[in-house]
């Protein structure tokens, strides 16, 4: 019972918070899938050749095996837009259960997957383009970057990304590829069909290693699956239900086509055909050509080459994405941040994300196979730090379930331990995610109640004790999960040495700007601060109460810092309410990260607080009634340290005493209370 008020509380909140958004401008199962499948349904038409490079005629049965581990993925990655519905992917989620600098590294590794996917995706439609129009062909390099200087041109101008339009390019997508393979299946005979598997396997010997490198190369064929997890701020609630309904539909839709075009491709055209450094590239239009004949070639060729270049515009629209969170978390410089007053578009951001790509393709003269070779850093890497965020957070649901399991076990009042923790869920939950216009959000930092709670009870019915079965399965499919792909990014960071090379050039420069920015900002008396959630007791500690509506946030952090005399801080800034409005697709939509009057006081309070040697927290609110009571009820500070000016706002706020203090600038009060 205690379980399902829980539930129902936070259900009530997520059906509040979806009251800030007009449901047709959320993303349903369906638009969720064409978002997704648009970006990782394009890459059948160019891993065919590029792992055959790799594996020869094996290419097929190795994309039949990360199937497997795909299919996995899927499991986590639904989690995680759950978990985090700010967005951001992987800087969030590692930021959030690692730390700020695991964040930012994964930020470099997904900027390094959206450059290669912009690079490798743009050239790849040129060359599919080339089918129709053959006189192309000796400049496809050179259109390919013009190409990607008008979709920097466009995003310049303010073009904005369109589930609609994915829709209509993964549904094209999808019955080009299903028309491929009736059509093949219509040519050949299920005799011959089956022939194909052990044909896979002629003049190859299995070793560790060809499994090894054939399983970690893969990995290609599924790129993508990330975007979903960059969609969380615009889908319908609950997410968690949607997410897992539109990557159900990816899985039936690329398990459908993929493991399947990859073995057409790769053993029934001709060797020639496969190998040539060109041809390799256009192998899905050959296939098609082979067995439906002309029309079907071109017909394949020209939405091939239409969905490519969307593929590429997403990826550029991605990139300039997380480079502007990036700045925002102020890991990267301000401007950055700055937009153009003719069309208020982040210009600096779009000329990197159009730029970088562009230099990628110069650099390898626009070879596919070699921008192949390159790609598995960032997108390993990016997959290892989500699926180990995901795994760390579970693991502290676990940990806080145990406890509560304890407090039960030692006899405390089963109503009571649920009742408290529903308060402290249902505090925090409403201040962190109600107010911060994020629809159906979670626990903030990634937990969530009902699995706590699913965690820590006793089961009583068959119901709850398969529910209990399939969460504890559920964390050790997902650490198996990490540790495969940690195994295929251990893999390629060896047998891939220029993916090594590159991806990790550029995200070790990412890091050293990011170092350099920190250390700038740390000389100019401000460090930046990533804002957390607060969800445990911190007995015996200071609450700062820092505001955006008065001057005196400096005395409030020096006297909380002078007063409290070894024992940990939390600086909990209050800021103000913004009107809401609906994210766009790929935005990350923390209120924190755009308010830079809060970080510029929480940096101040990080370097004066760090030289005190103390422990602290920092905590940012939207501004609403009742708001620091609420917080103060979740850490049970000892002091609570506010300016006089603010007493009102904390009024909700039941100290035992209040001592004032007259500081320089002003009066702050101490609000004081033994639990």
């Amino acid at each position: 019972m205690a379980q399902d008020s829980v539930t129902k509380n936070a259900a009530d909140i997520s059906h509040g918070e979806e009251e800030h958004y007009s449901s047709k401008n959320l993303l349903g199962p369906l638009l969720c899938w064409a978002v997704v499948f648009a970006d990782i349904g394009t890459s059948v038409y160019y891993v065919p050749g590029i792992l055959y490079g790799t594996v020869g005629s094996l290419a097929g049965f190795f994309v039949f095996l990360t199937m497997s581990v795909f299919v996995l993925l899927t499991l986590k990655y639904a989690e995680v837009t759950q978990r985090f519905p700010q967005g951001g992917g992987v800087v969030t989620v590692a930021a959030q259960a690692i730390n700020r600098w695991v964040g930012a590294l994964g930020g470099m590794f997904i900027l390094v997957d959206y450059f290669l996917t912009a690079a490798i995706s743009c050239l790849s439609g040129m060359i599919y383009l080339s089918v129709v129009v053959p006189a192309i062909g000796p400049v496809v390099l050179e259109i390919t970057i013009v190409v990607l200087i008008l979709l920097g041109i466009l995003n310049w101008v303010g073009i904005s990304e369109s589930a609609k339009v994915s829709l209509v390019g993964a549904v094209i997508a999808f019955a080009s590829d299903i028309a491929i393979l009736i059509t093949v299946f219509s040519h050949i005979s299920f005799s011959f069909f089956l022939s194909l598997f052990p044909k896979m396997f002629e003049n190859h010997v299995l070793g560790p290693t060809t499994i090894l490198v054939g399983f970690a190369g893969s990995f290609l064929a599924f790129s993508g699956l990330e975007s979903i997890s960059q969609l969380s701020p615009v889908m319908k609630t609950p997410r968690k239900k949607v997410a897992g309904m539109a990557l159900l539909l990816v899985v039936l839709t690329i398990g459908l086509t993929s493991p399947l075009l990859t073995m057409f491709s790769t053993l029934l055209l001709s060797g020639h055909q496969v190998t040539d450094p060109y041809l390799s590239g256009q192998v899905i239009s050959l296939l098609g050509g082979k067995y439906g004949g002309f029309i079907l070639q071109t017909e394949v060729a020209i939405s091939a080459s239409a969905l490519l270049v969307f593929a590429s515009n997403t990826a550029i629209i991605g990139a300039y994405h997380v480079f502007m969170a990036l700045s925002r978390m102020e890991f990267f410089p301000s401007f950055v941040l700055k937009r153009n007053k003719l069309r208020g578009t982040p210009h600096y951001s779009i000329a990197f994300a159009t730029g970088i790509p562009i230099v990628v393709l110069i650099a390898v003269r626009g070879n596919i196979n070699i921008l192949g070779d390159m790609y598995a850093f960032g997108l390993l890497g990016a997959f290892s730090l989500t699926c180990l965020g995901l795994d760390i957070v579970r693991r502290r649901e676990r940990k806080v379930a145990r406890n509560l399991a304890r407090q039960l076990q030692n006899g405390a009042n089963r109503s009571d331990v649920a009742k408290d923790l529903a308060q402290d869920v249902n505090e925090v939950l409403h201040n962190a995610a109600t107010k911060s216009n994020l629809n159906g959000a979670s626990y903030p930092g990634g937990l969530e109640p009902e699995a706590i709670l699913a965690l820590a009870a006793p089961a009583t019915t068959l119901r709850a004790r398969l529910h209990d079965l399939w969460i504890r399965v559920d964390f050790w499919l997902g650490v198996l999960t990490t540790v495969l792909v940690i195994i295929a990014w251990s893999t390629n960071l060896v047998s891939k040495p220029l993916a090594t090379a590159f991806g990790g050039s550029v995200a070790g420069l990412g890091m050293l700007i990011a170092l350099v920015n920190y250390r700038l900002q740390r000389q100019r008396g401000h460090t930046p601060v990533v804002a957390t959630a607060i969800t445990r007791r911190i007995p015996d500690s200071v609450l700062a109460v820092l505001t955006a509506r008065n001057g005196h946030n400096d005395m409030v952090i020096r006297s909380a810092i002078s007063s409290a005399e070894g024992r940990p801080i939390v600086f909990l800034y209050v800021g103000k309410q913004k009107p809401a409005r609906t994210p766009r697709m790929f935005e990350v939509v923390d209120p924190y990260l755009e308010d830079q009057q809060a970080k510029e006081y929480f940096g101040k309070a990080e370097n004066l607080a760090s030289k005190s040697k103390l422990s602290r927290s920092f905590v940012y609110r939207p501004e609403e009634p009742g708001v620091v009571a609420s917080v103060w009820q979740v850490v049970h500070p000892h002091d609570t340290v506010v300016a006089v000016e603010n007493a009102e706002e904390v009024k909700d706020v039941n100290p035992d005493r209040i001592r004032y203090e007259l500081v320089p600038g002003g009066k702050v009060a101490h609000l004081l209370k033994r639990w």
